[in-house]
């Protein structure tokens, strides 16, 4: 045999790189399922059902071409733990002259695929990702002595040379960024009635089958599964594209950062894990995107907004991802050493913003950008958590979590671990922030506009906390002058009652 064709589960695009050449008589895709990848972090079940199940659609299509594929599934015969031994097997059945694949999405499973191919005698040739807008040796050359990198910037780049919502190389609508047009609430009513929900996939005999493996197989891992409904074929990720296109894009970037109870998608795309997967490509998500504001379909704040996220954010943190690995990963500017409280994995606990978002996030293994950035996220940068440990949390509990596009989302912007070289600022705030974006106060013990006492609101009792014990390492931040200037303006007797609110939270349940 010439070529053992490696297919990870986050690689499931049908136009690979990895099958450039493919040979039906001398090439095999080898594709397998391990415990490993639902060990290493506590993997949510309704994250291991999403990979598993588009894993064996996937399967399929490749035999469907009449492609040979050896698929080894992890409820089948022999020790699946991990990559590398399932790889060492593959290689002593088939003996092929060389491996070929698609650079993965996680430094660690490349470099294992790498020492288990030195170990076996064996090239392991990785292929450019060409999911992807921008590849890593451009990315390299954009980086290069650039002391702090910067999305806006990027984003531009990104925009012109792929012609992207633009008139004869201008902006459309002679700005970059609508931003400052996609904040709004939902005020005291919330969103009613008029929030259509997203195209749901009822679970097929492969997903069935996978639900059934993995509650029999990782019972102790977190999360349910019975709200499983995402798509896990390209045909079923094409039908959630169109249907978030006509239904939720034109009012996306308005409520974009909203957030309400009970309301798990609101006007989000839910593309994420499809895209993240490979299901769906992004040159297709956008294209669709722009089309409807060309068809005056979708206003241009609104397109640009959700454009944005996937040609500028997206690529932005894979090109970060690679360049600053595996170093990026141990990054912790701010030296905060406070464990992660026990309750992000139960959602038990009095605070109903975070209560709300753990709770949904391990009935659905979803939340929104916002609620990951502004409240989980929040909470961990305030309190001080290990940026390693909430790091693997969002690596755990998110149908859409691959390392390269959570690493740095979290590290870098959630709990600027890494000084700034992605961000300007840390993403700190209040309570009062919370309080505009959503209805989570309503009902809850604590007062957002209390800084300190039993009734204040933890995210603002930490939040003033954070300014008072980071000022040295955030002080040559520009966009933290006035935050940190505000801080300095409390009375001696307020900042005392702050420090002594904060070591109660520390000590008591409010820190796990």
């Amino acid at each position: 045999m010439r070529n053992l064709i490696i297919v990870l589960g986050d690689q499931l695009d049908r136009e690979s790189s990895a099958f450039d050449g493919f040979d039906t008589a001398r090439d095999l895709v080898w594709m397998a399922e391990v415990e490993e990848e639902s060990r290493h972090v506590p993997s949510h079940m309704a994250r291991t059902v999403m990979f598993l199940s588009a894993m064996r659609h996937f399967a399929r299509h490749v035999e469907s071409r009449g492609w040979r594929c050896d698929y080894v599934r992890l409820d089948g015969k022999g020790n699946t733990q991990t990559l590398a031994d399932e790889l060492r097997r593959a290689v002593k059945r088939h003996r092929p002259e060389r491996l070929v694949m698609t650079q993965p999405g996680d430094w660690r499973v490349q470099e294992d695929l790498l020492r288990a191919a030195g170990d076996l005698g064996l090239d392991l040739e990785i292929r450019e990702d060409r999911h992807f807008y921008c590849s890593l040796p451009w990315f390299r050359r954009y980086a290069a002595g650039r002391k702090q990198l910067r999305l806006e910037y990027f984003y531009r780049e990104m925009r012109r040379l792929h012609g992207v919502l633009l008139e004869d190389g201008v902006p459309l609508g002679g700005r970059w960024n609508f931003d400052a047009e996609n904040r709004e609430t939902f005020g005291k009513n919330g969103p009613g009635l008029l929030v259509p929900p997203p195209v749901a996939f009822p679970p097929d005999e492969i997903v069935r089958e996978t639900i059934a493996l993995v509650k029999r197989r990782l019972p102790k891992n977190p999360g349910r599964t019975e709200r499983f409904d995402f798509p896990v074929t390209a045909g079923q990720a094409e039908v959630a594209l169109t249907d978030f296109i006509e239904n939720r894009l034109a009012d996306f970037g308005r409520y974009q950062d909203a957030m309400w109870t009970a309301e798990p998608y609101l006007y989000h795309s839910r593309l994420s894990a499809a895209m993240n997967l490979k299901l769906l490509s992004p040159r297709r998500v956008v294209e669709a995107a722009e089309a409807a504001y060309r068809a005056g379909r979708a206003p241009l704040a609104a397109v640009e907004g959700f454009i944005r996220q996937v040609i500028g954010w997206r690529e932005f943190v894979r090109g970060i991802y690679w360049t600053e690995m595996p170093a990026y990963a141990g990054g912790n500017a701010l030296a905060a050493d406070t464990p992660l409280p026990w309750f992000y994995w139960t959602g038990e606990t009095p605070m109903r913003c975070l209560r709300e978002t753990i709770t949904q996030t391990l009935e659905y293994g979803y939340a929104h950008h916002i609620q990951r950035l502004m409240v989980t996220g929040l909470y961990a940068l305030l309190l001080g958590v290990r940026p390693r440990e909430i790091h693997e949390w969002f690596l755990a509990v998110y149908v859409d979590a691959v390392e390269w596009v959570e690493l740095p989302n979290v590290i870098g912007m959630s709990q600027f671990a890494d000084g700034g070289r992605m961000a300007s600022k840390p993403y700190a705030a209040s309570g009062k922030y919370i309080q505009r974006m959503s209805d989570y106060c309503t009902g809850c013990p604590f007062d957002p506009a209390q800084t300190a006492g039993p009734q204040a609101c933890p995210f603002t009792t930490l939040y003033w906390e954070f300014l008072m014990r980071n000022e040295p390492a955030l002080a040559s931040a520009p966009r933290m002058e006035l935050q940190l200037r505000n801080a300095a303006r409390l009375p001696a007797s307020q900042r005392q009652a702050i420090l002594d609110r904060a070591r109660e939270i520390r000590s008591g349940p409010l820190a796990g």
